[in-house]
């Protein structure tokens, strides 16, 4: 049985999340409340879904992240089962990113 995520606790943290303005503001939010490693963590399982949406293999995305076989295959699961929340930042990164280079 898995935990219920949806809770007052997850949306009081979310709510903090979303009033951050910019990437300053994130690094010392989330220095502060996650330790190194999580945060590392993190960031890693970004860039292994990523390299995944890129059609990297296994191997070279376990050798340019350091990330297990076994996390690279939750994430892909992730990707292929999961909410789709990945696709929905992948989007809105390569649109702001497009935005970008029009400027």
């Amino acid at each position: 049985m898995s935990k219920k995520i949806r809770t007052e606790a997850v949306d009081f943290l979310f709510r903090a999340i979303l009033s951050l303005e910019n990437k300053e503001e994130c690094y010392t939010f989330f220095e502060d409340i996650c330790t190194i490693n999580e945060l590392l963590s993190l960031s890693q399982r970004f860039e292994v879904a990523k390299m995944l949406r890129d059609h990297r293999t296994y191997l070279e995305i376990a050798e340019r992240t350091g990330a297990s076989t076994a996390t690279i295959s939750r994430v892909n699961r992730s990707l292929n089962y999961g909410n789709d929340g990945y696709d929905m930042v992948f989007a809105r990164i390569g649109a702001m990113e497009e935005g970008e280079e029009t400027l």
